[in-house]
């Protein structure tokens, strides 16, 4: 079966390298959909991006994950990539409430696609590219927050 994993990844960090890994392990194939959204503001290139991604894959050795940009609605490309999961990581409780909302309306554009939560782990449930760009900006260590292989280019974005 094939799930996909949606998102900004700017930057992809430790956490989300963890949900794709443990999605690796249940679905025969992992598909993260590089979404692109107008309405954000990104601070790496799709292209960067999704270059960080496949390097992180390849740094796990997770040879049944691919990476795919899209654009409009996560639903319509999960449908487009032949994915019947879409994957999204839970952290907190409040992300439950907007995750909720998300995968009632995936539902009723495509029913025949599930939504499958994974938690987040405890020692990574605060992280997120958010976070991972404030510290980084404000000089802090981000060393255990991004996969190895793309530190030094998060670092270098956001200490010039």
């Amino acid at each position: 079966m094939k799930a996909c994993y949606p998102g900004t990844f700017d930057p992809i960090t430790s956490g989300h390298m963890d949900i794709i890994k443990r999605s690796a392990d249940i679905f025969d194939e992992v598909v993260i959909l590089l979404m692109e959204n107008p309405r954000k503001t990104v601070h790496f290139s799709a292209e960067e991006r999704k270059q960080m991604i496949e390097d992180s894959i390849e740094q796990y050795g997770l040879e049944n994950v691919s990476v795919d940009i899209g654009t409009g609605l996560t639903v319509e490309k999960a449908k487009s990539v032949g994915a019947k999961v879409i994957i999204r990581g839970l952290r907190f409780p409040s992300d439950y409430d907007y995750e909720l909302t998300q995968a009632s309306a995936n539902m009723v554009l495509a029913s025949e696609i599930e939504t499958m939560f994974l938690n987040a782990r405890p020692e990574l449930a605060f992280l997120s590219s958010s976070t991972v760009r404030e510290i980084a900006i404000n000089g802090g260590d981000i060393k255990h927050m991004v996969p190895d292989v793309i530190y030094d280019r998060v670092k270098d974005k956001f200490t010039k």
